[in-house]
Protein backbone atom coordinates (compact mmCIF):
# COMPACT_ATOMS: atom_id res chain seq x y z
CA UNK A 1 0.00 0.00 0.00
CA UNK A 2 1.06 3.86 -1.25
CA UNK A 3 -0.05 6.53 0.46
CA UNK A 4 0.97 10.50 0.41
CA UNK A 5 -0.98 12.00 3.37
CA UNK A 6 -1.77 15.39 3.44
CA UNK A 7 -2.47 17.13 7.20
CA UNK A 8 -4.11 20.24 7.42
CA UNK A 9 -5.11 22.24 10.81
CA UNK A 10 -8.95 22.64 9.54
CA UNK A 11 -11.45 22.01 6.65
CA UNK A 12 -10.99 25.53 4.67
CA UNK A 13 -7.18 25.09 4.44
CA UNK A 14 -7.75 20.79 3.25
CA UNK A 15 -10.72 22.22 0.86
CA UNK A 16 -8.38 24.86 -0.70
CA UNK A 17 -5.17 22.68 -1.14
CA UNK A 18 -7.31 19.56 -2.62
CA UNK A 19 -9.07 22.07 -4.77
CA UNK A 20 -6.09 23.44 -6.55
CA UNK A 21 -4.45 20.35 -6.60
CA UNK A 22 -7.92 18.85 -8.27
CA UNK A 23 -7.94 21.77 -10.56
CA UNK A 24 -4.20 21.10 -11.25
CA UNK A 25 -4.96 17.35 -12.45
CA UNK A 26 -7.47 18.02 -14.54
CA UNK A 27 -6.12 20.74 -16.14
CA UNK A 28 -3.06 18.94 -17.20
CA UNK A 29 -5.02 15.99 -18.64
CA UNK A 30 -6.79 18.64 -20.68
CA UNK A 31 -3.38 19.88 -22.06
CA UNK A 32 -2.46 16.34 -22.88
CA UNK A 33 -5.68 15.27 -24.28
CA UNK A 34 -7.96 17.57 -24.63
CA UNK A 35 -10.52 16.20 -21.85
CA UNK A 36 -10.70 15.17 -17.93
CA UNK A 37 -12.85 12.96 -16.11
CA UNK A 38 -14.00 13.83 -12.07
CA UNK A 39 -15.76 11.17 -10.47
CA UNK A 40 -16.88 12.64 -6.68
CA UNK A 41 -18.45 11.31 -3.67
CA UNK A 42 -21.62 12.37 -1.57
CA UNK A 43 -21.76 13.28 2.29
CA UNK A 44 -21.37 16.21 4.15
CA UNK A 45 -17.35 16.12 3.84
CA UNK A 46 -16.87 17.14 0.20
CA UNK A 47 -19.50 20.32 0.26
CA UNK A 48 -16.43 23.00 1.32
CA UNK A 49 -14.10 21.34 -1.44
CA UNK A 50 -17.24 21.83 -4.07
CA UNK A 51 -17.59 25.11 -3.21
CA UNK A 52 -14.03 26.09 -3.37
CA UNK A 53 -13.27 23.51 -6.70
CA UNK A 54 -16.17 25.49 -8.57
CA UNK A 55 -14.01 28.75 -8.52
CA UNK A 56 -10.96 27.27 -10.19
CA UNK A 57 -10.11 28.85 -13.26
CA UNK A 58 -9.89 26.10 -15.93
CA UNK A 59 -11.47 25.07 -19.18
CA UNK A 60 -14.57 23.23 -17.32
CA UNK A 61 -16.31 23.14 -20.54
CA UNK A 62 -13.77 20.38 -21.49
CA UNK A 63 -14.10 18.37 -18.23
CA UNK A 64 -16.95 15.31 -17.04
CA UNK A 65 -17.90 15.32 -13.78
CA UNK A 66 -19.58 12.29 -12.94
CA UNK A 67 -20.58 10.50 -9.43
CA UNK A 68 -18.39 7.25 -7.05
CA UNK A 69 -22.14 6.14 -6.01
CA UNK A 70 -25.81 7.40 -5.46
CA UNK A 71 -29.04 6.49 -3.59
CA UNK A 72 -31.57 4.98 -5.45
CA UNK A 73 -33.84 8.05 -5.59
CA UNK A 74 -34.76 11.20 -7.42
CA UNK A 75 -32.13 13.97 -8.16
CA UNK A 76 -33.97 16.57 -6.34
CA UNK A 77 -34.32 14.53 -3.02
CA UNK A 78 -32.39 16.30 -0.20
CA UNK A 79 -30.01 12.53 0.02
CA UNK A 80 -29.48 12.73 -3.71
CA UNK A 81 -25.56 12.75 -4.31
CA UNK A 82 -26.35 14.35 -7.39
CA UNK A 83 -28.17 17.46 -6.03
CA UNK A 84 -25.52 17.79 -3.87
CA UNK A 85 -22.97 18.09 -6.61
CA UNK A 86 -25.55 20.38 -9.05
CA UNK A 87 -26.16 22.54 -5.58
CA UNK A 88 -22.44 23.03 -4.84
CA UNK A 89 -20.15 21.80 -7.63
CA UNK A 90 -22.20 22.51 -10.86
CA UNK A 91 -21.22 26.34 -10.05
CA UNK A 92 -19.38 29.47 -10.94
CA UNK A 93 -16.32 28.72 -13.31
CA UNK A 94 -17.46 24.59 -13.14
CA UNK A 95 -21.16 25.89 -14.34
CA UNK A 96 -20.22 24.55 -18.37
CA UNK A 97 -18.84 20.89 -17.02
CA UNK A 98 -20.93 18.42 -18.74
CA UNK A 99 -22.38 16.23 -15.80
CA UNK A 100 -23.08 12.20 -16.18
CA UNK A 101 -25.55 10.76 -12.87
CA UNK A 102 -25.67 7.48 -12.21
CA UNK A 103 -29.58 7.39 -10.86
CA UNK A 104 -32.48 7.21 -13.35
CA UNK A 105 -35.99 6.64 -13.01
CA UNK A 106 -36.48 2.53 -13.80
CA UNK A 107 -38.05 0.20 -11.91
CA UNK A 108 -35.79 -1.41 -10.07
CA UNK A 109 -31.96 -1.06 -9.16
CA UNK A 110 -30.92 -3.48 -11.13
CA UNK A 111 -31.99 -1.58 -14.04
CA UNK A 112 -30.77 1.46 -13.53
CA UNK A 113 -27.08 -0.07 -12.66
CA UNK A 114 -27.15 -1.29 -16.44
CA UNK A 115 -27.99 1.83 -17.67
CA UNK A 116 -25.98 3.63 -15.28
CA UNK A 117 -23.05 1.48 -16.43
CA UNK A 118 -23.88 2.15 -20.55
CA UNK A 119 -23.41 5.93 -19.82
CA UNK A 120 -19.84 5.40 -17.99
CA UNK A 121 -18.75 3.21 -20.21
CA UNK A 122 -18.72 6.02 -22.90
CA UNK A 123 -16.28 7.90 -20.82
CA UNK A 124 -12.31 8.52 -21.42
CA UNK A 125 -10.62 5.91 -18.83
CA UNK A 126 -8.70 5.99 -16.88
CA UNK A 127 -10.74 8.63 -14.83
CA UNK A 128 -8.36 11.59 -14.14
CA UNK A 129 -9.53 12.27 -10.85
CA UNK A 130 -11.50 9.96 -8.76
CA UNK A 131 -12.34 11.48 -4.82
CA UNK A 132 -13.50 8.52 -2.28
CA UNK A 133 -15.05 9.70 1.20
CA UNK A 134 -15.31 6.95 3.71
CA UNK A 135 -17.85 6.46 6.72
CA UNK A 136 -17.43 5.15 10.00
CA UNK A 137 -18.48 1.54 9.45
CA UNK A 138 -15.27 1.59 7.25
CA UNK A 139 -17.32 1.98 3.61
CA UNK A 140 -16.28 3.66 1.18
CA UNK A 141 -18.55 4.48 -2.41
CA UNK A 142 -20.89 2.03 -1.71
CA UNK A 143 -19.02 -0.78 -0.37
CA UNK A 144 -20.79 -1.61 2.91
CA UNK A 145 -19.72 -4.07 5.39
CA UNK A 146 -22.85 -6.60 4.57
CA UNK A 147 -23.72 -4.96 1.48
CA UNK A 148 -25.54 -7.74 -0.75
CA UNK A 149 -22.95 -7.31 -3.28
CA UNK A 150 -20.01 -6.43 -1.66
CA UNK A 151 -17.82 -9.63 -3.36
CA UNK A 152 -18.87 -8.67 -6.93
CA UNK A 153 -18.25 -4.60 -5.90
CA UNK A 154 -14.35 -5.39 -4.73
CA UNK A 155 -13.46 -7.78 -6.85
CA UNK A 156 -9.94 -6.36 -8.70
CA UNK A 157 -10.89 -8.98 -11.42
CA UNK A 158 -14.98 -7.04 -12.19
CA UNK A 159 -15.94 -6.62 -15.30
CA UNK A 160 -19.31 -4.57 -14.70
CA UNK A 161 -19.03 -0.64 -14.16
CA UNK A 162 -21.62 -0.52 -11.97
CA UNK A 163 -23.46 -2.51 -9.77
CA UNK A 164 -26.26 -2.31 -7.35
CA UNK A 165 -25.87 -2.70 -3.09
CA UNK A 166 -28.20 -2.86 -0.24
CA UNK A 167 -26.83 -3.10 2.80
CA UNK A 168 -28.18 -2.32 6.66
CA UNK A 169 -26.36 0.44 7.06
CA UNK A 170 -26.42 2.27 3.52
CA UNK A 171 -30.62 3.05 4.25
CA UNK A 172 -31.86 3.49 0.36
CA UNK A 173 -30.42 0.95 -2.23
CA UNK A 174 -27.22 2.33 -3.98
CA UNK A 175 -25.57 2.35 -7.47
CA UNK A 176 -22.23 2.35 -7.09
CA UNK A 177 -19.07 2.35 -9.48
CA UNK A 178 -16.64 -1.28 -8.76
CA UNK A 179 -13.44 -0.97 -7.50
CA UNK A 180 -11.37 -1.49 -10.76
CA UNK A 181 -12.52 1.80 -12.13
CA UNK A 182 -11.81 3.48 -8.94
CA UNK A 183 -8.44 2.52 -8.46
CA UNK A 184 -6.88 2.68 -11.90
CA UNK A 185 -7.74 6.46 -11.64
CA UNK A 186 -4.90 9.34 -12.38
CA UNK A 187 -4.99 10.64 -8.98
CA UNK A 188 -7.19 8.65 -6.32
CA UNK A 189 -7.80 11.03 -3.52
CA UNK A 190 -9.38 9.32 0.02
CA UNK A 191 -10.69 12.83 1.84
CA UNK A 192 -12.11 12.24 5.19
CA UNK A 193 -12.22 14.95 8.54
CA UNK A 194 -12.08 14.34 11.94
CA UNK A 195 -9.78 11.99 14.39
CA UNK A 196 -12.25 9.18 14.79
CA UNK A 197 -12.22 8.78 10.86
CA UNK A 198 -8.50 8.32 11.02
CA UNK A 199 -8.72 5.86 13.67
CA UNK A 200 -10.82 3.66 11.62
CA UNK A 201 -8.84 4.16 8.84
CA UNK A 202 -6.03 3.07 10.47
CA UNK A 203 -7.68 0.03 11.50
CA UNK A 204 -9.05 -0.78 8.26
CA UNK A 205 -5.62 -0.77 6.96
CA UNK A 206 -4.47 -3.26 9.83
CA UNK A 207 -7.34 -5.32 9.05
CA UNK A 208 -6.77 -8.46 6.22
CA UNK A 209 -10.44 -8.47 5.65
CA UNK A 210 -11.92 -5.97 3.17
CA UNK A 211 -15.17 -7.78 3.58
CA UNK A 212 -15.20 -6.22 7.25
CA UNK A 213 -13.52 -2.73 6.15
CA UNK A 214 -14.43 -2.05 2.44
CA UNK A 215 -11.93 0.83 2.22
CA UNK A 216 -8.94 -1.33 2.89
CA UNK A 217 -9.42 -3.02 -1.09
CA UNK A 218 -9.10 1.01 -2.44
CA UNK A 219 -5.60 1.09 -0.91
CA UNK A 220 -4.54 -2.65 -1.17
CA UNK A 221 -5.87 -2.13 -5.24
CA UNK A 222 -4.75 1.04 -6.33
CA UNK A 223 -2.82 1.70 -9.41
CA UNK A 224 -1.24 4.73 -8.27
CA UNK A 225 -0.02 6.62 -4.50
CA UNK A 226 -3.49 7.34 -2.85
CA UNK A 227 -3.68 11.16 -1.68
CA UNK A 228 -5.04 11.03 1.60
CA UNK A 229 -6.06 14.53 2.72
CA UNK A 230 -7.10 14.92 6.26
CA UNK A 231 -7.96 17.49 8.75
CA UNK A 232 -9.08 17.32 12.50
Amino acid sequence: MSIERHDFSNSSDLAEALATAIAEKLDEAIQARGHSVLAVSGGTTPKRLFEVLSRKNIDWNLVTITLVDERFISPDHERSNEKLVRDNLLNNQAGVAKFIGLYNPAATAETAGIAAANRISALPRPFDVVVLGMGLDAHTASFFPGGDRLDQALDPNEKALVVPMQAEGAGERRLTLTLPLLVEARMLVMHIEGNDKLTVLDEALACEDSMKKPVRAVFQHAKTPVQLYWAP
